[in-house]
C-alpha cells in the first residue's frame, strides 16, 4: 500500500493554501515528464475553496495540457447550480485556459442519456477507458475528494452497493442518502488508480471519520478509509477534522 500522511492545519485557509501549493507541484511535474497532467476534481466547501485560490496560480499550470476529469456528479439537468461541474467552471475552469475538450464532465439528466443514470455511468467509464492506454481509467495523476461527515467520498455512502463495487470504474447511486437522490460516482478501484489521493477535510463534526478511515476502518462502514492512491495519500485536516486523532 502507498504512504499515507496526514498533514494537519491550524484552519481551513492555511488546508488550502498548501493544497493549491502541493496541486501545482504535482501538475508541472507531470506536465515536465509527459507533457500533459490529469486531476479528479471534487465538489464540496474545501474543494472549491481550494479550486478558486488556484487561479493566483493559473500561469505556473499549462492549464491546455491538462485532462479534467470529476469524481462524482448528481444527476440533474445541465446547468444546475447544485452539480459539481458547474461549481467547478465558476470557481476555476472558466478562469484559465483549459481545453474544452479535455474537460470530462459527467452527463446531464437532460443530455443524450435521458433520465437513464445507468446509462450515463457506462458512457462515462468508456470516456475514461478511452484515455487509459488499456487499463479501465487513467492513473491520475492527482484525484481530489472531499469527505462526508460519516465518512463519504464521491457519492460513495456507507453500506451501499457503490462503496461495496470491486470492477466497474463508474457507476449510478439511484438512492443516494444526500440529495439529490440520483447520482454518478466513480468507485474505489476508480479513485485506488490515480497516483496520489488527497483527501481536504475541515470542521470538527468530522474528526470522528477522519480518525476511523486514519486508523484502518473498513470502507463498508468508512468509504473514505478506501480511498488511497497508487503512489501516495494525504489527508489535509484542519485542527477541528484532526481533534480526534492521536498526537502521536
Amino acid at each position: 500500500m502507498s504512504e499515507t500522511s496526514v498533514l494537519r492545519f491550524l484552519d481551513t485557509e492555511a488546508l488550502v493554501d498548501a493544497a493549491r501549493s502541493r496541486f501545482v507541484d504535482v501538475v508541472t511535474t507531470a506536465q515536465a515528464a509527459r507533457g500533459s497532467a490529469s486531476v479528479v476534481l471534487t465538489g464540496g466547501g474545501t474543494g472549491i475553496a481550494l479550486l478558486e485560490a488556484l487561479r493566483k496560480d493559473s500561469g505556473a499550470i499549462d492549464w491546455a495540457q491538462v485532462d479534467v476529469y470529476f469524481g462524482d456528479e448528481r444527476f440533474l439537468p445541465a446547468g444546475d447550480p447544485e452539480r459539481n461541474e458547474v461549481q467547478a467552471s465558476e470557481a476555476l475552469l472558466n478562469h484559465v485556459p483549459v481545453h474544452p475538450d479535455r474537460v470530462f464532465r459527467m452527463a446531464a439528466s437532460d443530455g443524450p442519456y435521458g433520465s437513464d443514470p445507468e446509462v450515463a455511468a457506462a458512457n462515462y467509464a468508456q470516456i475514461l477507458g478511452s484515455h487509459s492506454d488499456g487499463a479501465q481509467t487513467p492513473a491520475f495523476d492527482v484525484h481530489l475528494l472531499g469527505m462526508g461527515g460519516e465518512g463519504h467520498i464521491n457519492s460513495l455512502f456507507p453500506h451501499t452497493d457503490a462503496v461495496r463495487e470491486k470492477h466497474h470504474p463508474v457507476v449510478a447511486v439511484e438512492n443516494s442518502p444526500k440529495p439529490p437522490p440520483v447520482r454518478i460516482t466513480l468507485t474505489l478501484p476508480a479513485v485506488q488508480r490515480a497516483k496520489h489521493v488527497w483527501l481536504l477535510v475541515a470542521g470538527a463534526a468530522k474528526a470522528e471519520a477522519v480518525a476511523a478511515a486514519v486508523g484502518g476502518a473498513d470502507p463498508d462502514d468508512v468509504p473514505s478509509a478506501g480511498a488511497h492512491g497508487s503512489e501516495s495519500t494525504v489527508w489535509f485536516v484542519d485542527a477541528g477534522a484532526a481533534s480526534e486523532l492521536d498526537n502521536t
